[in-house]
């Protein structure tokens, strides 16, 4: 493997999301209870659009969050960027969003050419969480916005129990009966409960360069939207 070259690991996680991008908007709103479409706009209300903004949606998926941010701004140039081409062609609705089969760990963007960049539920899939905040800032224009929702482990010791029992029997078994992969939706709680906290996603953010780092969080605690800006020259 060079540099440039995704790892075993990568490629085996690619390949789960090409099994699953078919069902994957339809599974997304069952183990939410539609509530991933309340997170995707509760982010959005976060950001401050400038004029003509630019804007990435990193891990862009099927492109829920582009065409949120669409809604938002119809001047926004806006360009949507995963690492799994399936799941690029699955989604519909991507007329005037440009679309790009890219590495979050290795964008190819020029530095400073974002006055946006958003991320859902992207986060604890990558193998290093620091060098995808460095191509984030790195992309990012000086004042520009990031901002992160995805999930995380929940504070409450009285309701983990319970969140851990949806999280590893039902949600499989929901993957199970809807999409025929079982596997990937154990991955989904195994990748949610090895992941970084809030508390700590904010401290890596603050280390990547970017400045007053905020985060909220949702859903019992199980999801965290963080918002960060890249301080002026």
């Amino acid at each position: 493997m060079t540099p440039n070259e995704p790892s075993k690991q990568a490629e085996q996680v690619r390949a789960m999301f090409t099994r699953i991008a078919g069902r994957y908007d339809l599974m997304n709103r069952l183990i939410s209870f539609g509530q991933d479409v309340f997170w995707r706009r509760k982010m959005m209300v976060k950001i401050n659009f400038p004029p003509r903004a630019v804007v990435l949606d990193l891990g862009a998926g099927t492109g829920d969050l582009s065409r949120e941010v669409r809604r938002l701004t119809e001047s926004a140039s806006i360009t949507a960027a995963d690492f799994t081409l399936g799941m690029l062609e699955a989604g519909k609705e991507w007329q005037s969003i440009q679309r790009c089969n890219a590495d979050a760990m290795r964008l190819p963007f020029e530095n400073n050419r974002f006055d946006v960049v958003v991320s859902g539920f992207l986060v604890r899939n990558v193998e290093n969480v620091e060098q995808t905040l460095a191509e984030m800032v790195r992309v990012l224009k000086p004042g520009g916005q990031l901002l992160i929702l995805d999930m995380t482990r929940p504070r409450s010791k009285v309701l983990a129990p319970f969140i851990r029992f949806y999280l590893n029997r039902v949600v499989p078994l929901l993957g199970a009966m809807i999409t025929g992969q079982k596997e990937a939706y154990t991955y989904l709680p195994d990748s949610t409960q090895s992941f970084l906290k809030a508390e700590e996603l904010a401290n890596k953010m603050k280390a990547s360069g970017l400045h007053d780092v905020e985060f909220e969080t949702l859903n019992f605690g199980t999801v965290a939207i963080h918002h960060g800006m890249l301080p002026e020259y």
